[in-house]
């Protein structure tokens, strides 16, 4: 592999323009398709197969204009009186006319709002007409009047002491991404007049709020940092800028190709930007490697064609296994065979698989183009220190020295305080975010709050059982409805269970057997809210309930809803982590033997990383679910950031195990002790993998200023996870217990060995340059940036390895 890619980078800097050329032409053609056929972001989280998703196509059967749950661009306005009023008072009910009669002449609504049910009108009249019909109902068929009235007042748009009132709408549109901005900002002007008025007004629902994907500031302030600290890292503002540049490049055809995606397949509004976050990160760091590389290759020769080609087919050889290992984790989200998190993967990979592209071609034919300048406005020189022996004696030597000390109390620290985080994931409770749990400083918030006080928190989230009664017969079948509905208002946590649609033919006659309904709809209003654990409690003791009130009835049922639906999301979620895991943890230790020709080796890697992930999920546990420290307020984590992230700290931690411990191993295997190894890795590596880990945090950190409750928890949970892998495990951990284990960790059974495949991640097999010491370059993962500043004394330091990759080479033969 390494030859392949020597062969690439001296062909890129050498045709530059056309490699140049090339990718201007990628990104204007992906950028056209963007523009000329994409379509709106869609937000459905569904999962074919789950219950709720059996149940709602058996309710699209039996009723065909019913509508996705998550295309519902439902707006609930939250109308209240001043305390200890009414607005039943004249004066507030003419305030709740005016405000109605403003909402009704907003754009995108149907054409006969007022026609809907329950309509767009005062809440006093449309409480008080509900309550009427209901009545009027039970008496003409017999039926109890008393809960007739308690049926209304469950679905009444009006609190029991008439102060607070909901006035329901939706617009007229396909989905909640067709809604305009301009109509969000119309109803917020108009619900501004009615506070102006005294009233107290909210919204929440699908449709109250604009579907805009968030981003800009966060991508500004972590390409800020990285610039910050490229700039301390080479002392070149050209150096320093390349990265980002290339790096942005990169970004700009992977998010308009997925932009240009959406002509064939759904994606969802966070796709992009979880994929911007992660390719951002790794096309700084990956360019980062290479063009380090590069400088160092220069003190060696120059050629600068050769420099290029031979800092791609090293450090290069390593981003592209470090690429890979990110785009198999990734990738491998497909396997929990849920879309949207597919989508997600698979977009998220396709951006990385551009960065590693990037920064293999791009980068050298920008240093084609460039040459001498490559380097140039330098704002610093470094001068590093050198021990007796003429090494060079920096922060990484003497932080590995004092790990090689004490490497048994590091190790106990290190698992001690990561397990000590991790505590808080035995109370890990995924969900969906509602407007329940939304900032308190949203109206939606705001809204859902007034509505929890005055009507009870499960009104916001009802469960819906479809009942399908077509093999009932005829004259049974309202009996069969009603008996559904009495099972259901039994179960525990329950205020009010009620038919509210059938589908019966309004203009038949109902005496005719031949015109009962075939299907109707059971609505529950729990006493929970949507997200609370007992309403969990209650969908599954309806669940289990199922078989029997079907074999009672005749008929067949299914439980739906949002609130339905987003809970089998988070479960299928939940029971997939543990698969993943296993099947991602089980992926690392077979690339990492395959590069590291070791078991031992692997397994620490492994063993980090997993306790990296469990800290992770702890720390975003504790910061966000339970509001530790008072930063966030606490709300359930989001579903499918743990899988999630899971599959990116996975392909993450292998990227700074094979950029640290190659150097590491190659040391080794040119003669040096396992303890003398571990101080040259760093000696070599430990700076820049710093510099990129620091620009990863930063990238990832800077979502977290972002509006979203999403984005916000998955940039921290990135940001801490790389804090935890890169600087506790992969700088604290891995090279203590390799201390410990000492020759033994690469010990590697030789009918393993044989049946391996050689990867030649640290480009061996690459020569060098007449005249220069086989061991005087660094043939591993990673650049040492460091070695810009000197020449022959580090070459004189380092020929004495010569001898050993000699015999290594004969011992090989």
């Amino acid at each position: 592999m390494a030859t392949l890619l020597h062969r690439l980078g001296t062909t890129a800097f050498r045709r530059w323009p056309l490699f140049i050329a090339g990718w201007v032409a990628v990104l204007l053609a992906i950028g056209a398709l963007a523009a000329g056929f994409a379509k709106p972001t869609s937000d459905s989280f569904s999962i074919p197969g789950i219950p709720s998703e059996q149940a709602a196509d058996l309710q699209s059967e039996l009723f065909p204009g019913a509508t996705d749950a998550f295309d519902q661009a439902n707006v609930t306005v939250v109308v209240a009186a001043p305390e200890g009023e009414s607005l039943s008072d004249p004066q507030w009910s003419g305030a709740v006319d005016d405000l109605v009669a403003a909402l009704s002449g907003l754009p995108q609504l149907p054409e006969d709002p007022q026609a809907t049910n329950p309509g767009l009108g005062n809440p006093v009249q449309v409480a008080a007409g509900q309550e009427q019909q209901l009545v009027q109902q039970a008496r003409q068929s017999g039926g109890d009047v008393d809960a007739a009235r308690a049926d209304a007042a469950a679905v009444s748009p009006l609190s029991s002491d008439g102060r607070v009132g909901l006035i329901t709408f939706a617009w007229d549109v396909d989905t909640v991404a067709d809604v305009d901005p301009t109509t969000i900002d119309d109803l917020t002007s108009v619900m501004d007049d009615a506070r102006d008025g005294g009233l107290v007004v909210e919204a929440n629902g699908a449709g109250s709020q604009t579907q805009t994907a968030p981003g800009g500031t966060a991508e500004l302030i972590g390409v800020g940092i990285a610039l910050v600290v490229l700039l301390l890292t080479f002392g070149s503002l050209v150096a320093a800028g390349l990265p980002i540049l290339i790096a942005l490049v990169g970004v700009a055809i992977g998010s308009l190709g997925i932009t240009a995606a959406t002509a064939l397949v759904d994606v969802s509004s966070f796709t992009p930007v979880l994929a911007v976050m992660i390719g951002l990160a790794v096309g700084i760091d990956y360019t980062l490697f290479i063009l380090a590389r590069y400088r160092t290759e220069l003190e060696h020769t120059d050629d600068r064609q050769e420099a290029a080609g031979r800092a791609v087919g090293t450090a290069g050889s390593a981003v592209v296994f470090a690429g890979l290992t990110v785009l198999i984790a990734l990738s491998a989200l497909s396997v929990v065979r849920i879309p949207f998190l597919t989508a997600m993967g698979v977009a998220a990979a396709a951006t990385v698989f551009i960065a590693v592209l990037i920064a293999l071609t791009l980068l050298p034919a920008v240093l084609g183009m460039l040459k001498s300048k490559s380097f140039g406005g330098r704002v610093r020189r470094y001068a590093p220190k050198r021990e007796a022996d003429g090494r060079l004696l920096n922060n990484g030597v003497r932080w590995a020295r004092v790990l090689g000390k004490r490497p048994v109390a590091f190790v106990l620290l290190v698992v001690v305080a990561l397990g000590a985080l991790a505590i808080p994931l035995k109370d890990l409770r995924l969900a969906f975010p509602t407007d329940s749990t939304a900032s308190t400083d949203t109206t939606q918030r705001q809204a859902s709050d007034l509505m929890a006080e005055a009507f009870g928190a499960g009104r916001e989230g009802p469960l819906l059982v479809v009942v399908d009664a077509r093999d009932v017969a005829a004259a049974d079948r309202n009996a069969a409805f009603g008996e559904v509905a009495a099972w259901a208002a039994g179960q525990d946590d329950v205020v009010n269970a009620q038919i509210v649609a059938t589908n019966a033919d309004p203009t038949a006659d109902p005496a005719d057997p031949a015109s009962a309904p075939t299907g109707a709809l059971v609505q529950i209003t729990p006493a929970s809210g949507p997200d609370d654990p007992d309403t969990q409690d209650l969908l599954t003791a309806l669940r289990d309930g199922q078989s029997d009130i079907e074999a009672s009835t005749g008929t067949t049922t299914g439980v739906t809803g949002l609130t339905a639906i987003t809970t089998d999301v988070s479960d299928r979620l939940a029971d997939a982590l543990p698969i993943y895991l296993v099947i991602v943890i089980g992926l690392a230790f077979i690339l990492l033997m395959i590069v590291f020709r070791s078991i031992l080796v692997p397994l620490t890697a492994t063993l980090g990383f997993l306790l990296s992930v469990l800290a992770t999920l702890g720390a975003t546990v504790a910061i966000f679910q339970e509001g530790a420290f008072g930063i966030f307020e606490g709300q359930p984590i989001v579903s499918f950031i743990p899988i999630f992230l899971i599959g990116v700290v996975f392909g993450l931690a292998m990227d700074y195990q094979v950029f640290l411990v190659t150097r590491m191993r190659e040391a080794h295997v040119h003669g040096m002790t396992t303890r003398e190894a571990v101080v040259d890795g760093f000696r070599n590596s430990a700076r820049v993998v710093t510099a990129a880990a620091t620009i990863m945090t930063a990238v990832f950190a800077g979502f977290m200023l972002e509006d979203d409750p999403i984005i916000k928890s998955m940039g921290f949970a990135l940001a801490i996870a790389i804090v935890f892998d890169a600087f506790v495990v992969r700088m604290v951990l891995v090279p203590a217990l390799l201390y410990l284990l000492g020759e033994k960790a690469w010990w590697l059974p030789r009918w393993l060995d044989r049946i391996l495949p050689d990867v030649d991640v640290e480009g061996e097999k690459l020569g060098r340059p007449a005249g220069v010491a086989a061991g005087g370059a660094h043939a591993g993962a990673v650049a040492d940036t460091e070695d810009a500043a000197h020449h022959g004394g580090a070459h004189a330091a380092r020929g004495h390895l010569a001898a050993d990759r000699s015999e290594e080479e004969r011992t090989r033969s």
